[in-house]
């Protein structure tokens, strides 16, 4: 008979089967996140399962690439994974894109059940459309700079805008700002040009609630902008608020293209939502005019990227001062139970100088035990003494009522 492999040989076994994150998406070591986004995306539509239904294989490449990525695009899992491997990362914590539009009707509503619970759950561009726009077979419509455009896209479907810009303009600055009055959820997407006339996927921002509305942007200023990605584990954290706040600026990462040339730029609005259709506008505008604007948000990013450095020596420092404050309040919940035994025992020790029997000192009970003893004693006499009601009912000379006429004088 076989010896049962533990769970952690298990475990050793499925990590030794594992291939290096960087060797899957092919991509060396010192990638950038941008390479390494264009490399998962190519890759992740090659071996897409919608594209490959039939093929066992191909969906366990696509299964591995998504894996490798969700180590390699996270700042803290990459660093964990280039210093120890994958004993360092935590594969059951890793978090996987659904591509919606390739779920059927039952799992697309249980994903939603759960999105409302508060799950997190992370959703991709459909696979049939990022194809479609690689081959150049979605509309694009020209749209103008500072042209508001109001529209409403359907569930896991795109509304493509392309933009023409001047090198002046270029060097102003671009932004494209997207929001949603009605809180839908979409993905803003921008994409490169390919030579064969295609659009492949370059940058995508996700949806975030931002007061009244759902708002994404895209800021190609020429100075890095940072974005500020969501948590990979947000039903960790929301157990534990210390880590949350510690870690909150750990997703403000730069964006990979901050400046653009002049030419023709293409946008996407994708429909997130997994029932409904997204309502939005869309605003593409030259930055020329707002000079004060680029200022402040470079001023602003500065800081935050400074409050980042700060929190990780202030994390520290906080962590040895609640075990402090946690001695402390355990000490002093021990000092007060050790002084209110003690008081305890003071007064058991008072209540022992006594002559009364032990089961008559204490209290109003003990009292009443004497009243009621005494009243059983007869008096020499042979009467019985009054008790506190007789006394009530007797009247005495004074409370008796005496008329006297105020008219004739006493």
């Amino acid at each position: 008979m076989r010896d049962k492999k533990s769970k952690s040989e298990k475990n050793d076994a499925v990590k030794q089967s594992l291939r290096d994150p960087y060797e899957v998406l092919g991509v060396p070591r010192n990638s950038t996140d941008q390479e390494i986004k264009s490399a998962y995306r190519k890759l992740a539509l090659k071996y897409h399962p919608d594209k490959n239904a039939n093929d066992p294989k191909a969906s366990d490449m696509f299964t591995e690439i998504t894996f490798s990525y969700n180590i390699l695009s996270d700042p803290d899992k990459r660093l964990q994974y280039d210093t120890a491997g994958f004993e360092a990362v935590d594969k059951e914590g890793q978090d996987l894109e659904l591509d919606l539009s390739s779920l059927g009707a039952m799992n697309t509503m249980f994903a939603a059940i759960f999105s409302k619970l508060g799950v997190p759950i992370k959703t991709t561009v459909s696979a049939t459309l990022l194809e479609e726009a690689l081959n150049g077979c979605v509309a694009v419509e020209p749209i103008a700079l500072g042209q508001l455009v109001v529209r409403k896209v359907e569930k896991q479907c795109a509304h493509f805008y392309s933009v023409t810009i001047t090198e002046k303009e270029a060097q102003s600055g671009l932004v494209c700002r997207v929001q949603s009055a009605d809180k839908s959820k979409f993905k803003l997407l921008y994409f490169d040009q390919e030579e064969n006339g295609g659009l492949n996927l370059a940058l995508q921002e996700d949806s975030t609630k931002t007061g009244k509305v759902t708002s994404a942007g895209m800021y190609f200023l020429g100075f890095p902008v940072y974005r500020l990605d969501r948590p990979s584990n947000s039903m960790a954290t929301a157990k534990d608020p210390d880590a949350a706040f510690f870690k909150k600026l750990d997703g403000f990462q730069p964006c990979e293209i901050n400046e653009i040339k002049a030419g023709v730029h293409t946008f996407a609005v994708y429909g997130d939502n997994f029932f409904k259709s997204a309502s939005y506008t869309i605003e593409v505008i030259c930055t020329a005019s707002f000079v004060e604007e680029k200022e402040s948000l470079r001023e602003v990013e500065g800081q935050i990227l400074s409050k980042r450095l700060e929190l990780s020596k202030f994390e520290t420092e906080y962590k040895e001062v609640l075990a402090q404050f946690t001695e402390m309040t355990s000490r002093y919940a021990k000092e007060m139970q050790e002084i209110d035994d003690l008081l305890k025992q003071r007064n058991e020790i008072h209540a022992t100088y006594t002559t009364a029997p032990s089961t008559k000192r204490s209290g109003s009970n003990g009292h009443r035990i004497r009243r009621r003893g005494a009243s059983k004693e007869p008096k020499e006499d042979g009467h019985q003494k009054p008790t506190s009601k007789d006394k009530i009912k007797k009247k005495k000379w004074f409370n008796i009522h005496v008329k006297v006429d105020k008219r004739k004088p006493c």
